[in-house]
């Protein structure tokens, strides 16, 4: 039985590059929302440049740009603003992460766009977001991870902040970009509402991302500092390392699961210690702990230290590469490794999709296409001639 995807008879268009606008319509051309991605002639979307290349393609723009459709617009030129706002007409959501300003400046603000379609959703992607002192200021991913208080808690107290290794910050932003626009939708569908913008700073999507941050300083004028590997106050959780040098994350901050842990490895005085019963016992002998699974990690090849933590029923995993992922038996028991090919045919694998719906699951029907491969297409089906699209483009609109 065919299913249908959740998103199917959803217009979504794109102008955004890199990561945070694009991120966010990946997910929605993933669960069926048709979604035209409206690039600059001169080259596109960075993103087809970076990092490791494929015949001069970026491996990342084709899982970023996967199920899109690729229009090329010169926002320079009228003639390409007026198909911009033609396509705008009967669209669903519009994701953009220009800087603040940007879009008012080509005439098409959300007075100007509300006014053209009533039911629009404007999904607005920026550092700052759309008001307050720096709403004109750049500001990428990283920006947001320090402002917002990720860097500040991230890497060891001894040394100075570090990032995590992908730029999560971007995609934290895409995430609440979506559902803000999901939400949005359904006050338009069962509320009888208008449209709306959805305005997500990249600041305030990492800060959101804080925990309990902001109340420990507020009552305790608590500050969160940086503690490595560890989780203060939650005992214990850390990477320890084996024998072969393989790293591993065990988490037995559980009492019963820290009693199961310690008589695992022969530690049944610690497992029997009544001081040691509750978090907060465990926490206050934290050095000690961490120095007993330390040595015992140390003393064990990975299988082994595994098969042991197993066992026993307390949570753990050694640290994945790319490499252990794609043979590791719940990747491939979940479907997170999809099959595709490259433009010259060539057989790649991409990442799977997130998360699963039982009934109406998302898929991957296309890699991410060719700068402008969809114009004749897009244009057509908003009633220009062949003769006109030839024009367009000798008069460098698109």
């Amino acid at each position: 039985m065919e299913h249908s995807k959740p998103l199917a008879g959803l217009k979504v268009i794109e102008l955004g590059t890199l990561i945070a606008g694009p991120f966010a319509a990946r997910i929605c051309a993933e669960f069926g929302a048709q979604v035209i991605k409206v690039e600059s002639p001169d080259g596109g979307d960075p993103l087809r440049k970076w990092r490791k290349l494929y015949e001069g393609t970026s491996l990342w723009w084709f899982v970023q740009a996967r199920n899109k459709q690729s229009l090329t617009l010169n926002l320079k030129h009228p003639d390409a603003i007026a198909i911009l706002k033609q396509l705008l007409g009967d669209t669903d959501i519009l994701i953009e992460n220009f800087r603040p300003g940007v879009l008012e400046k080509l005439g098409l603000g959300w007075d100007v766009l509300h006014a053209l379609n009533p039911k629009l959703v404007m999904v607005r992607l920026s550092g700052f977001g759309q008001t307050g002192p720096l709403k004109d200021q750049p500001g990428f991913g990283a920006v947001g991870e320090s402002m917002g208080g990720l860097r500040y808690i991230t890497g060891f107290e001894d040394r100075p902040p570090v990032r995590t290794g992908i730029s999560i910050g971007d995609s934290i932003a895409a995430l609440w970009g979506v559902i803000g626009a999901l939400m949005a939708l359904r006050h338009c569908e069962v509320n009888g509402g208008q449209g709306q913008v959805v305005d997500v700073a990249l600041y305030e999507a990492v800060f959101a991302m804080m925990e309990s941050m902001v109340p420990e300083f507020d009552v305790f004028g608590f500050i969160r500092e940086r503690s490595g590997n560890i989780m203060p106050g939650i005992t214990p959780s850390s990477i320890h390392t084996s024998l072969d040098g393989k790293h591993v994350q065990i988490g037995a901050n559980g009492d019963a699961i820290f009693q199961r842990f310690m008589r695992a490895i022969g530690r049944d005085d610690l497992a029997n210690d009544p001081t040691l019963t509750d978090n907060a016992g465990r926490d206050g002998r934290r050095d000690e702990l961490y120095g007993v699974i330390d040595r015992w990690a140390s003393s064990l090849p990975l299988d082994a230290l595994l098969n042991t933590l197993s066992s026993a029923e307390v949570p753990a995993s050694r640290i994945y590469s790319a490499a252990d992922m794609l043979s590791d038996p719940q990747f491939l028991a979940r479907e997170m490794f999809l099959s595709a090919k490259l433009p010259d045919g060539k057989a790649f694998k991409m990442p799977g999709i997130v998360p699963k719906l039982s009934a109406t699951p998302g898929s991957v029907d296309s890699v991410g296409p060719e700068l402008g491969e969809h114009n004749g297409q897009v244009l057509t089906a908003l009633g220009y001639t062949s003769e006109q699209i030839s024009a367009l483009r000798r008069d460098g609109a698109i």
